[in-house]
């Protein structure tokens, strides 16, 4: 049988000036490494059985971020990656998947950067994130793993226009 994929959602938060934030991983989860160099990536994470999707973009926001000043600009369709190969304990939350199915959200921040902390622990769920800044999200794709690649292409190709809406 094969392994379901891990419904999920993804988060391009962009700022005034159109560029995204970005967090460094800081150590490996089961399937999803942290290869050297390659260590950014947006926000995203696990939808919870019931809850849909719009609700977990803000959840999971707040979780990996602490941000909470973020407005709705638009989404994709749902998109898939699969985990590189996984050696370690079956019992890993993650090694019941295969990989992810994320629908990829365009947020605008409207806070101040002081409310962005990823360091912080929120709802019980550890850090993953030990620094953060804001890049651009064209050069986004180059500094994931290999195994998130296309996905972060095809989100760059339709979050483009939020990104220039930002630039004055």
């Amino acid at each position: 049988m094969t392994k379901p994929y891990r419904p999920n959602v993804g988060i391009a938060l962009f700022n005034a000036a159109g560029r995204i934030l970005i967090g460094r991983r800081f150590k490996d989860d089961g399937p999803e490494i942290v290869l050297p160099g390659l260590e950014w990536q947006m926000p995203q994470g696990g939808i919870d059985t019931d809850e849909n999707p719009r609700e977990a973009v803000m959840r999971e926001l707040w979780e990996e971020t602490g941000v909470n000043s973020a407005s709705y600009l638009g989404e994709t369709d749902w998109l898939t990656y699969e985990f590189p190969p996984y050696a370690g304990p079956a019992s890993h939350r993650l090694a019941q998947f295969r990989g992810q199915r994320q629908k990829w959200f365009a947020l605008r921040f409207t806070g101040a950067e002081r409310e962005i902390d990823p360091l912080a622990s929120r709802n019980g769920q550890p850090p993953e994130f030990d620094q953060w800044r804001w890049e651009r999200l064209d050069r986004v794709a180059d500094l994931v793993v290999p195994f998130r690649r296309d996905v972060y292409l095809t989100v760059a190709r339709q979050f483009a226009k939020f990104a220039s809406q930002g630039r004055s």
